[in-house]
């Protein structure tokens, strides 16, 4: 403030930030009233703005009924299954997602004039190739239904199935095979054979059949005579008895499972509607978790449950080991070759190529190591695998906890076994741990 001397003129104040650098986002309105309230101060007269950094594209799903095969996996490594019910189905033309268009964001400055640059949002199209639907000629950012069917969305495009309708599989319609989603209302009969590249639903029995889909499968009645059942996704039943099924998340049976071999490679669930349900006899085999009412029966002979297996996945960490240990041999032959060069002289220029080629191995290794890290994770989770008992344990019962094999020959009652280190522990449903041998 002025202390006898002139008053600072408002000008002098936009001067003097000037001449400081400052050229940009200036508030000249506050450099005036800060110079004339003749009082000490401080006061925001210039600043910059920050670089407003665009928007994703992302995907708005149009259908509310539409099919989603992706697994749902919770903190625990498991799978939510779900119901497969009606099968959802959509007409010819009809909407099924809206495409939003990524934001190009907006730029920047300091105060001194330097441009912040925003960075565009990430701007992908729909996903290719779409089986059953197209991209709209007159909005590019809209799907539609090429034909009526069943709709099965991604994340960020949405196929329609078709849907084949059936009243039964018998030899008068002889064996299916489809690409699309089957649904059959009866029973599938004794030698015939449904293939379906979607979801099968079976409204009665399966009775001595086999049924292979890409997708889910639903069988109202039971599986039962030497069926075989197998499915890329979740598979529900009532029952089973004396059949093969294998699931490739979550297998599912409401009531009980008799002298059958169940596989999953998420979870098998028995007596999910039948609280006294009940799995006995046969092989079951699933990754994390093996859950019944009653398990073992005293006039079923033994029941073997083996858990924390996953050939699919251990098939592919082995794959992953050999693809890295190719690629640092590649890698380690390029380095030499390259010592090589720069210590004999590069006459034909291959310095260069063969840089670049370690590079891109070098791309590919690291890739290969963060597969390989993300499945590790996965296959930790055999750790946490448990048997849980809803009722009582009856009868002969062998379980293998990975390589850790238990052999139960005494009745317990409700509670969950676990692998501790090298021992299987039971815990009552108070929680109480004992020992089994």
């Amino acid at each position: 403030p002025v202390a006898g001397g002139r008053e600072v003129d408002p000008n002098d104040g936009l001067l003097a930030v000037g001449e400081g650098g400052v050229t940009w986002g200036i508030d000249a309105r506050a450099i005036d009233s800060v110079c004339r309230d003749n009082a000490v101060a401080r006061a925001l007269v210039a600043a910059g703005e920050l670089a407003i950094h665009g928007e994703d594209a992302h995907f708005e799903l149009l259908v509310s009924e539409a099919r989603d095969r992706a697994p749902k996996v919770n903190e625990k490594g498991l799978i939510d299954f779900r119901d497969l019910g009606e099968v959802p189905t959509v007409p010819a033309e009809a909407p099924l997602m809206r495409r939003i268009p990524a934001t190009p964001g907006k730029d920047g400055h300091t105060v001194r004039g330097v441009e912040l640059k925003a960075k565009p949002g990430a701007n992908p199209t729909f996903s290719q190739p779409l089986l059953g639907s197209y991209v709209d000629k007159e909005d590019p950012n809209l799907l539609r239904a090429l034909f009526s069917g069943q709709p099965v969305c991604g994340p960020s495009g949405v196929n329609v199935e078709h849907v084949l309708r059936l009243r039964g599989v018998n030899m008068a319609t002889g064996n299916i095979a489809f690409d699309g989603t089957v649904k059959i209302s009866g029973e599938v009969l004794p030698g015939m054979k449904v293939d379906a590249t979607g979801d099968i639903i079976v409204g009665e029995v399966v009775d001595g059949a086999t049924l292979e889909a890409g997708g889910d499968i639903r069988v109202g009645g039971g599986i039962i005579a030497k069926a075989s059942v197998r499915a890329a996704g979740a598979v529900t039943v009532r029952f089973v008895e004396n059949a093969q099924v294998y699931a490739g998340t979550t297998l599912v049976v409401e009531d009980t499972a008799l002298q059958a071999d169940l596989q999953a490679n998420n979870q098998i669930l028995v007596g999910h509607k039948n609280p006294h349900g009940r799995l006995a006899g046969g092989s079951t085999r699933a990754m994390l978790l093996i859950q019944a009412p009653i398990l073992g029966a005293p006039t079923s002979g033994v029941t073997q449950l083996l858990l924390g297996v996953n050939p699919v996945l251990d098939a592919k960490y082995h794959d992953l080991q050999q693809q890295i240990e190719k690629r640092k041999e590649e890698e380690d032959k390029l380095d030499k070759l390259l010592k090589h060069l720069v210590k004999q002289g590069d006459k034909s220029g291959m310095i260069e190529r063969v840089n670049t080629s370690r590079l891109e191995v070098v791309r590919a290794w690291g890739e290969l190591l963060a597969e390989r890290e993300a499945l590790e994770k996965e296959l930790a989770l055999v750790a946490g695998a448990r048997v849980e008992i809803g009722d009582s344990v009856v009868g002969a019962v062998d379980m293998t906890f990975g390589k850790k094999q238990l052999r139960l020959r005494k009745t317990l009652h409700s509670g969950v076994f676990k692998l501790e280190g090298e021992q299987v522990t039971f815990y009552d449903a108070s929680g109480n741990a004992m020992s089994v041998v």
